[in-house]
């Protein structure tokens, strides 16, 4: 086994723990993009920032967090009629739907955002 492979496993590992340990899922990037900049240029090509791949991920990821916060909300709310559930339930899925642009970053299937098609 190579050093590189070697580290991932070992990344990879710790990764999981701390994750179990913290409450979260086990959401992994993609590889590759681990270690990635996304770059924003204005018009005539000059950087105007650059964000680490990784830090967009974890955004990308607290997003779909919240977003599944607010669902539960709204499923146990019960001053909301059936049909406003519906509703906001129809504009979360949207919200999945705008967010499959980034299904990239996600090393696996299940963890991709689905819209109304999936």
């Amino acid at each position: 086994m190579d050093e590189s492979t070697l580290y991932e496993l070992v990344t990879e590992a710790l990764r999981d723990v701390l994750n179990e340990e913290q409450g979260r899922g086990d959401v992994v990037i993609a590889r590759g993009l681990t270690n990635g900049r996304i770059l924003f240029e204005d018009d005539k090509g000059r950087e105007v920032r650059a964000v680490s791949t990784l830090a967009f991920f974890k955004k990308i990821t607290a997003v779909r967090e919240k977003l599944r916060v607010l669902e539960q909300k709204i499923n146990n709310n019960k001053a909301m009629s059936p049909a406003d559930k519906a509703d906001m339930q129809a504009q979360i899925t949207r919200c999945y739907g705008s967010l499959t642009t980034f299904n990239f970053f996600f090393r696996e299937e299940e963890d991709k955002f689905k819209g109304m098609g999936g």
